[in-house]
């Protein structure tokens, strides 16, 4: 669990990101080329990318594991978010945040020989990093970004209006369905737990589009205090003609059936079996894969479990039509 603690100045200084942080994308995005969380919205962005990643890519990924905490200094915040400004931070990291990074990367992992120049700062080491940045964006996701992001620009708009029309208190409410808000601390899933004292600073809302499942957070403290979230997405975003694909062709025929059943209304297992003339086992699995993917959620309704169909579900569906 994730608690932010504010104070009413922090509240004040609370705003969200103009724009896609180029950084953090880059960073979120190498976990969607490498594990299949969120599979239905990103698996043919990472097909058709598969063949352009840069060799010089394996330096992030000796710094970006599958999962779990990936070095701080990787993502800096500057005052314009601009992918030249990240870039030019980055070769000039301090000594003192690259050991203490890379000391608690290490905590989980064996670091790579390379990683020894870099803990000294060597400016070299620092530029051959930035360079693998730069061409792994160019490569992967430049070609997406107008798409990306019109997205996030889409969500900003929407949570600016939210505010506007009903309070802060609102806004944050709705930032991701595991949040919980109780001032001063706002309580939101998070692999471990962990403490975020504002202090007056403020909290800096980012949107982004690669981000799926749980928000993030830096690490240390030391940084600007930020919070990145998933935005809603549509399946087949990547694709080159923007056309939509039929749902069977995406899911499966039995898991396409099993969501269009749910979306028809919210239903127990047992009712999206007669729905769909399958077996309770097959019902029960598939709307597991589909909880799992985010298209549908489940409750506990007395003996039973009621399945319902989630925001991204039923912008699947609507795709699909």
């Amino acid at each position: 669990m994730l608690r932010i603690h504010f104070t009413p100045e922090d509240l004040a200084r609370t705003k969200i990101s103009s724009a896609p942080h180029p950084m953090w994308e880059m960073l979120l995005s190498l976990y969607r080329l490498r594990n299949r969380q969120g599979d239905v919205v990103f698996a043919e962005w990472r097909r058709s990318v598969a063949a352009r990643v840069p060799a010089s890519t394996g330096l992030l990924t000796d710094l970006v594991p599958p999962a779990g905490y990936a070095a701080d200094f990787l993502t800096p915040v500057g005052r314009e978010g601009s992918l030249a400004e990240g870039l030019d931070e980055l070769r000039h990291t301090p000594k003192r945040r690259l050991r203490t990074d890379l000391s608690v990367l290490a905590g989980d992992r064996r670091l790579p020989s390379w990683t020894a120049d870099l803990a000294e700062g060597r400016t070299e080491v620092l530029a051959h990093l930035a360079d693998a940045i730069d061409r792994y964006f160019a490569a992967c996701i430049a070609p997406y970004w107008p798409r990306v992001r019109g997205r996030v620009d889409s969500e900003r708009a929407r949570q600016a209006k939210l505010m506007a029309d009903h309070g802060f208190e609102r806004l944050l409410g709705e930032l991701h369905p595991t949040v919980r808000w109780s001032y001063p601390v706002l309580e939101l899933g998070y692999p471990v737990d962990h403490e975020l004292h504002l202090n007056g600073r403020g909290l800096q809302l980012v949107p982004s589009f690669f981000c799926w499942g749980m928000p993030t957070t830096f690490f240390d403290d030391e940084f600007e205090p930020t919070l990145v979230y998933p935005i809603q997405h549509r399946a087949g975003w990547s694709a080159e003609d923007g056309g939509r694909r039929p749902l069977a062709a995406l899911l499966g025929r039995t898991r396409a059936s099993t969501l269009e059943a749910i979306g028809e209304s919210p239903c127990t297992t047992s009712e999206v079996a007669g729905r769909t003339d399958t077996s309770l086992p097959t019902a029960s699995q598939q709307a597991a894969t589909l909880r799992a993917a985010g298209l549908v959620s489940s409750r506990q309704n007395g003996q039973s479990v009621l399945h319902s169909i989630t925001p991204l579900g039923q912008a699947l569906l609507a795709e699909a039509q």
